[in-house]
């Protein structure tokens, strides 16, 4: 069974009570519960990474490119939260890791501030997907 990982970038452990308006009320065990579910609809195992250290992100995209050279892993879900508009290292990482990687973000950052609008994570990833709450990590793992 191949795997994907979600893999959830700094301040997205604090889901549930930080900015409800924005983001909801489900916490990150809400999210990660969907995922599991949707990935056994689609007999996919999920592992979740939460990480506020960017050199943990790092390292975690690092191990999931040798796991899609030995053919047990299928792909990220990405939520990098502010590193999405602020770290070349998580897109170098990617690049050099040679792994597909969906970008997620749980609400529309292009009707947020102008520095949201920018992501270092996009051109290196499949695709994009934000907006649409929590439903945003089922749709990237519906993707595959």
């Amino acid at each position: 069974m191949k795997s994907v990982l979600i893999l959830n970038g700094p301040n997205l452990n604090l889901l549930g009570q930080r900015e409800p308006e924005k983001y909801g009320t489900s916490t990150l065990h809400d999210v990660e519960q969907l995922c599991r579910e949707t990935a056994a609809k689609h007999d996919l195992s999920v592992t979740c990474l939460q990480s506020n250290h960017e050199g943990e992100l790092i390292e975690a995209l690092h191990q999931a490119g040798k796991a899609l050279l030995k053919g047990d892993m299928l792909g990220v879900v990405f939520n990098a939260g502010a590193y999405t508009h602020t770290s070349v290292a998580l897109a170098d990482a990617i690049k050099g890791a040679n792994v597909p990687v969906v970008e997620v973000h749980i609400s529309n950052v292009h009707q947020r501030e102008s520095f949201r609008h920018h992501s270092f994570l996009t051109p290196v990833s499949e695709g994009v997907i934000a907006g649409f709450g929590i439903t945003s990590y089922v749709l990237a793992i519906e993707g595959w």
